[in-house]
């Protein structure tokens, strides 16, 4: 087992600022890490995370989660195991794959990136971060729950504060302080909707949620609003993070650009790539339920493991050149890019795999599609120079854009 100190600590304006040189040196020197600061201990190698994802001999689970995510969502899907999982799985799961996502809530995503596009298509000029990203999926949620989207700059600061507080490794009380203020305030405007829908069902996902029943199973109040917390910070920030990534590993490879433009079938690619190359969210933890042996040394029992997403995904022991972004790698399969067979570990892997996966990924599709028919010509604006943010989710902090207005 190695030490914090034999490389840049995840806590430094070093590792903010880059931290794919330190996941380098980690993987090759330091690939288990006892880390003082966060009580935890840290694996980089594809091998090592991919195996506590997937986790077949049943050494980890989500009880990290009682204390990272509880405070500010309530008890979630991602807390429970067994039986208990799979139920509640089941009766979320549907809305987010097949023919109810293809027709239920296609075209509520393409009416969404169509509204964000309309107010900056004729204008020749966008921040694809703050004028569409940030928005998109944000507004795609609370469509779908069948919630006012005039609500979207609350919706917007509350997933915010929750990633914020998910993301607070250095402890800080008032990141702490402003996470619980969020689950009282998220809870006192979902459960007199949540009890109205109850009543007055109508055709949108929370209404489907309040209705859903398996083996005699229903959702209590705390349940739904729980699950719709969770769904607007993680389907919100990870989405956001996705789109404006795509677009900037996209301008940065002027040609990729072309390929893409030219043949949107490779839009699919492009994702799953900047899911590799550039994940939206770079750890997350799990808890050993036995000592494990990981590479580098023995992780007790009861402890916190932090799984490094953005370094795995580099990993030169399972990627040809893992630090060139290539939307045709024959190394990464875009088939099951989206499901449990994923081969990135953007998504996690295993019974706690995204369940939005292929919300985000329509999300996506159909975004990229609809921002590369406005804007004919996409070029960086001049000057522009990309600066990313985050350390437990990361993406562009700013993406300024230059097009010649298509025609109308």
């Amino acid at each position: 087992m190695s030490t914090a100190q034999q490389v840049p600590d995840i806590l430094s304006p070093e590792f903010a600022a880059d931290p794919y040189p330190a996941y380098r040196v980690m993987r090759e020197s330091a690939p288990l890490i006892r880390h003082e600061a966060t009580q935890s201990w840290i694996v980089s190698r594809y091998e090592d995370v991919e195996r506590v994802f997937k986790d077949r001999a049943g050494q980890f689970t989500t009880e990290n989660y009682d204390w990272q995510i509880e405070p500010v969502h309530g008890r979630t899907i991602l807390q429970l195991s067994g039986r208990e999982h799979a139920v509640r799985r089941a009766l979320v799961a549907p809305a987010f794959r097949g023919a109810e996502l293809q027709e239920k809530f296609l075209p509520v995503i393409e009416r969404n990136s169509r509204e964000l596009i309309d107010a900056f298509r004729h204008t020749g000029r966008a921040d694809l971060v703050t004028d569409y990203a940030t928005r998109l999926p944000v507004n795609v949620i609370a469509d779908m729950l069948g919630l006012d989207k005039a609500d979207h700059d609350r919706f917007h600061g509350w997933y915010t504060t929750v990633i914020a507080f998910l993301g607070n490794l250095s402890g800080d009380p008032e990141v702490a302080a402003a996470g619980a203020r969020t689950r009282v305030e998220f809870a006192e405007y979902m459960f007199p909707i949540i009890r109205e829908r109850r009543e007055n069902p109508g055709d949108d996902l929370l209404s489907a949620l309040c209705a859903a029943e398996v083996d005699g199973v229903r959702m209590s109040d705390e349940d739904i609003k729980a699950f719709c917390s969770l769904l607007l910070a993680a389907g919100g920030e990870t989405t956001d993070k996705a789109i404006s990534s795509i677009f900037a590993n996209l301008l940065a490879h002027p040609e990729q650009l072309a390929a893409v433009r030219e043949d949107r079938s490779l839009i699919p690619r492009a994702f799953a790539e900047t899911l590799r190359y550039t994940p939206p969210v770079h750890m997350i933890m799990r808890q050993t339920a036995t000592e494990v042996e990981l590479s580098g040394g023995t992780v007790p029992a009861g402890a916190t493991v932090t799984c490094l997403i953005g370094a795995a995904n580099r990993d030169e022991n399972r990627y040809r050149d893992p630090d060139c972004f290539d939307v045709l790698r024959d190394d990464l399969t875009t088939t099951t890019a989206f499901s449990a067979a994923a081969d990135h570990l953007a998504f996690a892997l295993g019974r706690h795999f995204c369940v939005g996966a292929l919300l985000a990924k329509a999300e996506v599709v159909t975004g990229v599609g609809q921002l590369l028919d406005a804007m004919p010509d996409l070029r960086p604006a001049d000057g522009f120079d990309l600066v990313e943010r985050g350390v437990f989710t990361r993406g562009p902090q700013s993406l300024p854009v230059r097009f010649t207005p298509a025609a109308a």
